[in-house]
């Protein structure tokens, strides 16, 4: 890894066919439900724990392959997959699960080098990718039955190697993404990403960004306990080595975005950098609305979506608000009946 700091409905390839990901600087975007929830182990090494995840209402099981679970670095690949996919659907073109790509294109959207011994890594990421299983009743696309279902599939489904020179290196790469993720894609569940994060190293650092993306959205803070944050990051550290490598990630300050703050009672504080709303600039809905937004939308984060009610409403103009907390139910059953 390199180091430092509307749209027409898209046409349905049949199967067999493929996408070919030959968009040029299309912006970095990431699925919302890989950002909620730890998916991608955050080891240097390989990992084969079998992970298990709970919180609120959504339960996720992580199994790895013998070459161990898929890091947070692998998630590289589908970033710039759902960020080419998402640039396709927008300009209404046609999209597949199968997309067709670049291995240097990807390498260089994603600040990797491009030595040979990158290509030989690269293919390493692709199997783990493959090889991890996923087993979650965590939904990606419209809401269309309230019913509760729990889905096992792998973060790729296949790849494989297209083209090599006679060198043999890795010219080009065919990938089919889960229909778990291609959902995620089509229903644009996704979220921009700072092109700065791929120059993050650690990957605790990466995984801090996500849920400062995600929480924080465009509103001016968003605070958790460290408890929470140790959960919520996907970490096998004990919570006191978590609070010290938080600590080193608050004094190096290398955040895309976003500053994190330690509080008194064990909370972290995320602030935007360039929030310029003073503080209760941006309406509220009250402890009851946010009881009835659960109600309305089980398992979903309630403070995700006051974050991105409130950047709708500034988008909207910052509307005067007769009652926010009606405004704000009205949006999250709106959301949810999408």
């Amino acid at each position: 890894m390199a180091g430092g700091q509307g749209a027409l409905a898209p046409h349905h390839h049949p199967n067999g066919d493929f996408f070919l990901c030959d968009l040029f600087d299309v912006v970095p975007k990431s699925d919302l439900a890989s950002m909620e929830h730890p998916l991608f182990s955050l080891a240097t090494r390989p990992d084969r724990r079998i992970l298990h995840y709970a919180h609120n209402d959504v339960e996720i099981t992580v199994t790895p392959s013998m070459r161990g679970l898929a890091t947070i670095h692998d998630k590289d690949i589908l970033i710039f997959c759902i960020s080419q996919l998402m640039a396709a659907v927008n300009a209404g073109k046609a999209t597949s699960r199968r997309l067709v790509l670049k291995a240097h294109d990807l390498m260089v959207a994603t600040n990797r080098e491009t030595s040979g011994d990158a290509y030989r890594r690269l293919k390493d990421a692709f199997e783990r990718l493959a090889g991890t299983r996923i087993t979650t009743n965590v939904a990606t696309g419209p809401k269309e039955d309230p019913i509760e279902v729990t889905t096992g599939f792998g973060l790729i489904e296949s790849w494989e190697i297209v083209r090599k020179t006679r060198g043999g290196r890795m010219v080009s790469v065919a990938v089919t993404l889960s229909d778990w993720l291609y959902r995620a894609v089509l229903s644009k569940s996704v979220l921009t990403l700072s092109r700065d994060y791929f120059r993050l190293r650690k990957p605790l650092e990466r995984r801090l960004y996500e849920l400062a993306r995600k929480h924080c959205g465009r509103q001016r803070s968003w605070q958790v306990s460290v408890e929470t944050l140790l959960k919520k990051s996907g970490s096998n550290s004990p919570r006191r080595v978590f609070r010290k490598m938080i600590r080193d990630i608050i004094a190096a300050d290398h955040l895309p975005d976003y500053q994190l703050v330690e509080e008194p009672g064990d909370i972290i504080r995320v602030t935007a950098r360039d929030a310029v709303l003073e503080p209760g600039a941006l309406p509220s809905p009250s402890p009851e609305a946010l009881q009835a937004a659960r109600a309305l939308m089980p398992g979903m984060d309630v403070y995700a979506l006051v974050a991105e009610w409130q950047s709708y409403w500034q988008r909207k103009g910052q509307q005067r608000l007769r009652s926010a907390d009606a405004a704000f139910l009205g949006f999250v059953k709106a959301r949810s009946e999408t």
